[in-house]
This record gives C-alpha cells, structure tokens and sequence, in this order.
C-alpha cells in the first residue's frame, strides 16, 4: 500500500517539513514546528498518524521530544526531492 495514502494531506506537509529540517538537526529534529502548521494539539494528531505509518517516530531525551526516521521516511522524503543522508535513518 502507498503510504500517502495511509495519512492526511496535512501530515505529509508537516512530515516534509521535519524532513526538510533533518540537515540542520544532525538527521533528529526537535518536535515543534510553527502555528502555520496548525495548533500543536492538532500537530500531535498528525505525528501520531505519521508514527502509526512507520515514517517516523519520537523519543524524549532530557524533556525534548526528537523525530527520528525510517527507511520508509527515508524514502518519501527523497520521493519528494528533499536530499536525506542514510545516516539519518535510525530504525527500518
């Protein structure tokens, strides 16, 4: 099954995002993006539909909340002409 459509247009558009931010966070971006992406309430509905599509998931590490990428995320990411480094991947 294609994962775009496993989630929301507006989850693909905050996944790409966190993707396009992966090079200024060493490949683990902090959770959190701007009100443009809707209220955080809402932007934690869509990461857990972005988790529940194995593109991506969260830790927290000392009270900060980090995205870590798939393989698949990996991959829609560069589908999507955003440049992503295999050292990023931390899980398949």
């Amino acid at each position: 099954m294609d994962v775009k459509s496993q989630i929301s247009k507006t989850s693909l558009k905050i996944f790409l995002e966190y993707a396009k931010q992966a090079g200024s966070w060493d490949g683990s971006p902090m959770v959190g993006l701007g009100e443009e992406f809707g209220s955080a309430r809402a932007q934690r509905g869509n990461l857990t539909q972005l988790k529940r599509a194995w593109l991506l998931a969260t830790i927290d590490e000392e009270g900060n909340n980090w995205i870590l990428f798939s393989t698949a995320g990996a991959k829609l990411a560069r589908e999507n002409g955003i440049e992503f480094r295999d050292e990023w991947i931390k899980f398949i």
